[in-house]
């Protein structure tokens, strides 16, 4: 019986809507900076109207003059809107009032970039955007600023002692005392009217920002475009990255161990490999700063590339390792093009570094070939020594194969990778030195 008669208990509903007082929201637009710097925006559209506004009028002045007066206006709109529509066209002046209106109205558009295919309906748009921000930008002026006069002037004169004042052409009668007490709270519905006035404008042009502002398709494609070209700057910095500072660690893992077995028996051959560390692990910084340095600022690299040309001493740090290198070099190498020549330099330099991991001190054969219309690179090593080092671990894949088929694939070429029936390891590149037809 107590359990039916107890009352029931309800949480508090926290998340119902608390009403609010009527003035705070009457007036909560003269609060938020959205108001401010939807006014500084109004003014800005009612600055701008003034030049062509002075230029159509002396245009009328000087060629409507003796025109009837309905003449005389539809000769200063042609004139206003051919203006607009001038100076309108312009990508720069579209860029400036994108900016603009994303700083003041926090609109998000994105700046337009270079692209083809303007259409007649395209080049209206800037235009028509200019003639509404300055006609909402004379009506937000026009009406605040008289609306900010009444609130000045009416509890002024109610302090006064009343008195009949007249406005546009009203005539209001503001009476002294407590008679006349209707006057500040009418100063406030005014300051709040102009408010709200703004508030209003801010969203209209928001709304109508996207449709006048925002990116054509062309200018969509085109940006797509630039932001897949940098995307693919920064994956191929990232594989450079890889690739330089790869080899580097591993060259000088193996050179320190080659240094501290040497250190006792042979010192000078011990320097000599120290001396290999700190060159190579130097020109591995420069990289590194040169690449950071590119992601930082956003740019295409400029720096000169490692080419073919640059093998041989690629191959001497190879030795400086203590690893036997046959190479066989044959071929006009002047007949390779610069960038098959860039990416065969990285591709070699990929299989030597898996070389020296897995197969350290063991020989490792290199052929690089240029025959007919193609380029072959091929890298042949036992599969021992690489654990002794700490250079692999089991169960982990590492990326170098991946970045020398990725490289391979974007020249249109033909690469093979595994174990043959000698049981050594053998990496194929075969290169077009043409791109297919």
């Amino acid at each position: 019986m107590a359990t039916i008669l107890a009352p029931v208990w309800r949480a508090p509903d926290w998340k119902r809507p608390v009403p609010k007082p009527p003035l705070p929201v009457a007036i909560g637009p003269l609060l938020r900076a959205d108001t401010v710097r939807g006014w500084v925006y109004a003014l800005a559209g009612a600055a701008w109207s003034l030049p062509p506004v002075a230029v159509a009028l002396a245009v009328t002045a000087g060629v409507a003059r003796s025109w009837p007066a309905g003449l005389r206006w539809v000769c200063f709109g042609a004139v206003f809107a051919a203006l607009l529509t001038a100076g309108g066209r312009p990508r720069a002046v579209r860029a400036r009032c994108v900016r603009l209106a994303n700083r003041l109205l926090r609109t998000g558009l994105p700046v337009p970039v270079a692209s083809p295919g303007a259409g007649p309906r395209d080049l209206v748009r800037t235009p028509a955007w200019l003639a509404l921000h300055m006609a909402v930008g004379w009506a937000v002026v026009a009406v605040t600023g008289l609306l900010g006069m009444s609130a000045a002037v009416l509890p002024a004169v109610w302090l006064g002692g009343g008195e009949r004042i007249a406005l546009l052409g009203l005539s209001v009668r503001v009476a002294g005392g407590w008679r006349g007490g209707w006057a500040p709270l009418a100063a406030v519905g005014c300051l709040a009217a102009a408010a709200w006035l703004c508030a209003g404008s801010v969203a209209v042009l928001r709304w109508a920002a996207p449709a006048l502002l925002g990116p054509r398709p062309a200018e969509r494609l085109a940006a797509l475009e630039e932001r897949t070209r940098l995307l693919a700057g920064r994956n191929r910095l990232a594989q450079e990255l890889h690739d330089s500072i790869g080899h580097t660690l591993t060259a000088a893992t193996i050179q320190a161990a080659v240094a501290a077995e040497l250190m006792d028996r042979e010192p000078e051959a011990a320097r000599r490999a120290l001396s290999s560390i700190e060159e190579s692990s130097r020109s591995a910084m420069d990289d590194l700063d040169h690449v950071l340095g590119v992601l930082r600022e956003g740019k295409a690299p400029t720096a000169p590339q490692h080419t073919l040309g640059d093998l041989r001493a690629l191959l001497e740090r190879v030795r400086l390792t203590g690893t036997e290198v046959h190479a066989d070099l044959d071929g006009d190498w002047a007949r390779v093009p610069a960038a098959v020549s860039r990416e065969a330099y990285r591709i070699i330099q990929e299989g030597l570094t898996n070389a020296l991991r897995h197969a350290h001190r063991a020989p490792v054969t290199l052929r690089v070939a240029v025959a007919g219309d193609w380029l072959e690179a091929e890298i042949g090593n036992p599969m021992t020594g690489g654990r002794a080092l700490g250079l692999t671990r089991p169960g982990r894949r590492g990326q170098g194969l991946t970045g020398v088929a990725e490289r391979v694939r974007l020249l249109r070429g033909e690469v093979s990778a595994g174990r043959v029936a000698d049981g050594r390891w053998r990496l194929v590149a075969r290169i077009p030195l043409r791109s297919a037809p």
